[in-house]
């Protein structure tokens, strides 16, 4: 008898991609060990690159700020902590006048990283040691600083850095200026408020790391400074003498002194002109040692002009 041949179907070959379900299908134990293993090496990767980066957080700056950089000035091409340490440095009175100069802060190139020495472009992270040389970095104002906890962010209306969180301010584009939000629908506006000195400490108030506040004239100072005039009983405002604050109570007492205090006959009858200083009308009353009254608004923040 001859030999028997039977034709069987020939299978399909199966792609790569099958092949590999079929096997995670077969070995389910070892591919969730794989992800697993994967997954730790991920993490361990991470938390290295986490404690390169936060090597030295919060141990090294300046008295501005708690940074892992020095600055290169581009104007004096000298190494400062930061540019307040720049401007504090050039502008001190121990300088000849003619020398004196705040530093382009926009222009800075250069930093120094404080943990390795090694100087380099402005950038978040060291390109030498891998630290990161700020938590918080603003590419613009080449800005450092790892104490987050100020709230801060970049004004594109102001084109410098603020502090006290984005959602907490606003920027009025004709006072030039961020102001708290709660000021927004009624702060009265002058333009260029904060483009200048505080009248108290004639320290600039545009970049003050200090908080500033806004007077009902629409001037600004320092909060601290005008605690300080209402501790010494200065109640009006350095540049314009209005009122800083309501001085109802403070006038109805001004009434009932100048009542109890009856002027001698000659003064009886006379009369001035004066110049209130709160509404800025004109106006002539009798005159009184102790203070004149606006007949328009009632206030005794006023100025003798005549008589």
């Amino acid at each position: 008898m001859g030999d028997v041949y039977v034709n069987f179907p020939q299978q399909p070959q199966k792609s790569d991609r099958e092949k590999g379900e079929m096997s995670r299908n077969l070995h389910p134990h070892s591919i969730n060990e794989e992800s697993e293993s994967s997954t730790l090496e991920r993490v361990a990767a991470e938390s290295l690159i986490n404690e390169v980066l936060g090597r030295g957080l919060m141990e090294h700056g300046c008295p501005h700020y708690r940074r892992r950089c020095c600055i290169r000035a581009p104007c004096c091409n000298e190494i400062f902590g930061c540019h307040h340490c720049h401007n504090e440095a050039k502008n001190s009175i121990n300088v000849d006048q003619k020398q004196r100069h705040d530093i382009p802060r926009h222009q800075v190139r250069q930093v120094i990283c404080l943990l390795c020495g090694t100087e380099q472009e402005v950038g978040q992270v060291c390109m030498h040691c891998g630290v990161c040389m700020g938590k918080y970095f603003c590419e613009v104002c080449k800005l450092y600083d790892d104490d987050t906890s100020k709230q801060q962010y970049h004004c594109d209306g102001c084109g410098i850095c603020r502090i006290g969180g984005r959602e907490n301010f606003f920027h009025c584009y004709k006072c030039g200026c961020c102001y708290s939000i709660l000021l927004k629908n009624s702060h009265p506006c002058v333009e260029g408020a904060m483009h200048h000195d505080c009248p108290i400490c004639f320290e600039f108030l545009f970049e003050s790391r200090n908080d500033v506040t806004v007077l009902p004239c629409g001037h600004t100072i320092h909060q601290k400074c005008l605690e300080e005039m209402r501790d010494h009983y200065q109640y009006a405002c350095p540049l314009c003498s209005k009122s800083v604050c309501d001085m109802s109570k403070v006038w109805e007492k001004f009434d009932m002194e100048i009542a109890a205090t009856p002027m001698p006959e000659p003064y009886q009858n006379r009369m001035v002109q004066i110049l209130c200083n709160d509404c800025g009308k004109k106006s002539e009353v009798l005159y009184h040692v102790v203070a004149q009254k606006c007949p328009d608004c009632k206030s005794y923040n006023t100025r003798q002009t005549r008589g």
